[in-house]
């Protein structure tokens, strides 16, 4: 009875479980095939549209030496020639046969690094970079803190399964976004194949990621397999002016990894939209001219250009426009903000400025304004109101003096007449 109630428990604890899961998935969302950690992020925003244990630390293989190659870029030039050090690889790791001392350019070891994830390359890269493997290492940890990779430590250059180093299906997300500034990375990784011809030899190198090579959308990124670690890829995929990042770690076989890479990348080009959320010169409003009876449109400064999810809708809020304007003001004048939204996130603020250039006002747009006023016909008839008994008053006080004039002239005429 008790082993029942055991059974029973623990039945009903994995359908709660699965339920749970279900629930929390978006709805279309692919079923993942044996990802252990996954997620697909949209690369412009970093937006996560869909995970699976996304902050669980995990071994990753191949996929360290995603920060190898950044820190590379970041330290390096292309065009610098490192020595090949004295690495011995174990059989069934991932090389191209460098001899030590053999001088091969960095751009060449960051394609052997990504494209056969050579550990060579990887460990040539290293040295070369920092003078030594120890002192690399601690620059990627560094370089991953500066990230904001919570989840990430980093133990060796090239991703053989150490308890040290680790990472998360998320944070590798964000370093995949971070290196796709690069555009040396974004080339590189979206090649089928390149040639090496520096080195010894000319050397002919396959890219590992067979989704490169099979699907057009798929541009990246990195692959990785170790026997703790199982099968790992981080992808990405281009279309319609949306990119999107996927992870899968803990995967059981190559076929279960590339399936759910693919239907991951799949379920997030589906989803996101490219869009021009405010075009150059949309009419915002218009403004009052200063003493005249007339008005200038006001128009958006800038273009904005945004990846959102599809049906996401945004809105705008103008501030800090004056109630009128007067010129001498040139077109595209800032007078005020656009505010674009997306729920309480803010998408972007752009200028908002004058459709037209704005003549100032001339003294008979001035009087015209002044007379057409109410406010001042009232105060003149008040003004004429009040003035006119005034002007009576002045105008007795002007006749009564001439008549006291005319009187005081005759009574002098008389008094000097001779009697």
């Amino acid at each position: 009875m008790t082993l029942r109630c055991i059974v029973f428990g623990a039945v009903l604890a994995l359908l709660l479980a699965a339920a749970r899961a279900q629930a929390q998935s978006p709805a279309g969302a692919p079923r993942l095939q044996g990802a252990k950690a996954a997620v697909v992020m949209e690369a412009s925003t970093g937006d996560v549209l869909l995970g699976k244990n996304a902050g669980d630390r995990r071994q990753i293989a191949s996929t360290t030496k995603l920060m190898t190659v950044l820190v590379a870029l970041q330290r390096t030039d292309l065009d610098d020639i490192f020595s090949a050090t004295a690495y011995e690889p174990l059989a069934v790791e991932s090389q191209i046969g460098l001899r030590p001392g053999e001088r091969m350019s960095v751009r060449d070891l960051l394609r052997a690094t990504l494209l056969p994830s050579a550990n060579d390359a990887a460990a040539a890269l290293a040295v070369g970079t920092m003078g030594s493997t120890e002192a690399f290492v601690a620059e990627m940890n560094r370089r991953a803190k500066a990230l904001g990779l919570s989840d990430t430590r980093f133990a060796n250059p090239i991703g053989l399964d150490d308890d040290a180093n680790y990472s998360s299906a998320r944070d590798l997300a964000k370093l995949a976004v971070a290196l796709r500034r690069y555009e040396f990375l974004r080339r590189t990784v979206d090649l089928r194949s390149a040639v090496l011809r520096s080195g010894l030899r000319k050397r002919t190198v396959l890219n590992r990621n067979a989704l490169v090579r099979r699907i057009d959308a798929v541009n990246g990124m990195k692959t990785g397999h170790t026997r703790r670690a199982g099968y790992v890829l981080v992808g990405s995929a281009t279309r319609d002016g949306v990119t999107v990042i996927s992870v899968v770690l803990g995967e059981p076989t190559e076929r279960a990894r590339d399936a759910d890479s693919l239907a991951l990348l799949r379920y997030g080009l589906s989803r996101y939209d490219a869009r021009t959320v405010m075009p150059e010169g949309r009419v915002l409003g218009r403004v009052a001219l200063r003493f005249r009876d007339q008005a200038v449109e006001v128009i958006a400064g800038a273009t904005v250009e945004r990846v959102l999810r599809t049906g996401a809708r945004t809105r705008v809020a103008i501030s800090g426009l004056p109630d009128e304007v007067d010129g001498p003001l040139p077109r595209g004048t800032r007078v005020g903000t656009a505010t674009i939204r997306r729920g309480d996130d803010v998408l972007a603020r752009v200028p908002v400025v004058t459709a037209r250039p704005v003549a100032e006002a001339g003294l008979g747009d001035r009087l015209d304004n002044l007379l057409g006023r109410s406010q001042t016909i009232v105060a003149m008839v008040l003004l004429l109101g009040c003035s006119l008994p005034l002007l009576l008053l002045r105008r007795r006080a002007i006749n009564r003096r001439r008549v006291l004039d005319a009187e005081h002239r005759r009574a002098r005429r008389r008094e000097e007449t001779p009697v």
